[in-house]
């Protein structure tokens, strides 16, 4: 009980790294997954086949950057201040009409001081003033250099691990079998093939999923004629992969941005909303995923919101791959070894 108290406190205290590590996992899954599909169409070694795919996502994540950078960047800066800009006119309208809005409090433009009786100050600041400011601005300096390079090093580990695992699969599957008592590692080996069997058909089909989703959005966008349709179609690809809490979040901020454009504009896009949540709910996924996972979505929304309350933004992105684990544990167990549920003859 106490070795399994400190197992618990480890790992509530160690969570963000072992989410981390776990979406490591899930990328070496996925690559490995693509691997062996490529595997079907040509008879090459498991590295070459591997170093394929690699260069494939390279060269595709590079083409998007060298041609769709520059306007990533434009976009994503003039959707930002559309979005905030927005979020005060829906702050106004509540307001006016009695509804509180202290959930709305946006942050104060920098730029400009304020006397503590409101007016803006003019004229040359003190030299307090001045050292203040400077301060202030070395702070988030290096906050901003310390953000930069904690997520530069998060991809660096991400990248990879996925690439370890994906690059020699047995190896870790061995390991894993070692660590487990003898008479127990041919019900382990069971499992975790299980495990890496529907996490990658899971992948493979969320990953059809998002580009749809990432397609269909943009075409959409543009004939609506709504600014920064680019980016805000990249988003919600990518949201697509947090299941129903993803698509709600895309949803909000499509209409956001479609708001500057008229109502008219908003309620396209609201309309181009729920028509891509259908296409995803209805048809992508019962189409794609039907031989990957099947977990009821009140179960599902039930856990994003437990993990993602308890452990943030990891637990919420990773609440499905999470919970089909756990499914496949269930599944194995419940079912029991062989001739168990068997009827005596």
């Amino acid at each position: 009980m106490v070795s399994f108290a400190i197992v618990v406190a480890l790992t509530w205290y160690f969570a963000a790294t072992l989410f981390l590590i776990f979406a490591g996992i899930l990328l070496g899954v996925a690559l490995n997954a693509m691997t062996d599909l490529l595997g079907r169409v040509v008879r090459l070694p498991h590295w070459l086949r591997l170093a394929m795919v690699c260069l494939l996502f390279g060269g595709f994540f590079s083409g998007v950057i060298y041609l769709g950078g520059a306007t990533i960047v434009e976009q994503a800066t003039a959707l930002s201040g559309t979005i905030k800009a927005q979020i005060v006119h829906v702050k106004g309208f509540l307001e006016r009409h009695g509804i509180d809005t202290s959930y709305f409090e946006l942050p104060t433009a920098s730029g400009s001081a304020e006397s503590p009786g409101g007016a803006q100050t003019r004229g040359i600041p003190a030299a307090g003033a001045l050292a203040s400011s400077g301060g202030a601005i070395i702070s988030q300096t290096v906050k901003l250099l310390l953000g930069t390079v904690s997520a530069v090093g998060n991809i660096f580990i991400l990248v990879f691990l996925g690439l370890a695992f994906a690059a020699q699969p047995s190896v870790y599957r061995r390991g894993l079998l070692y660590l487990a008592p003898a008479k127990h590692r041919r019900q382990v080996a069971i499992i975790i093939d299980r495990i890496s069997e529907t996490l990658g058909r899971w992948l493979i089909a969320q990953m059809i999923t998002m580009s749809a989703v990432f397609v269909v959005t943009w075409i959409g966008l543009v004939l609506i004629g709504i600014p920064s349709s680019f980016i805000l179609s990249i988003q919600a690809g990518l949201l697509t992969f947090i299941p129903t809490v993803g698509a709600i979040i895309a949803g909000l901020i499509v209409v956001l941005a479609s708001l500057a454009s008229g109502w008219v504009a908003a309620a396209s896009a609201f309309v181009l909303f729920l028509g891509v949540h259908a296409l995803e709910s209805y048809i992508l996924t019962p189409m794609v995923q039907r031989q990957a996972l099947e977990i009821p979505p009140a179960t599902l929304f039930a856990f994003q919101i437990l993990l993602g309350v308890v452990f943030g933004i990891w637990g919420l992105a990773l609440a499905l791959p999470l919970i089909a684990v756990a499914k496949v544990l269930i599944d194995h167990f419940k079912a029991g070894e062989p001739g168990m549920n068997r009827q005596p003859t």
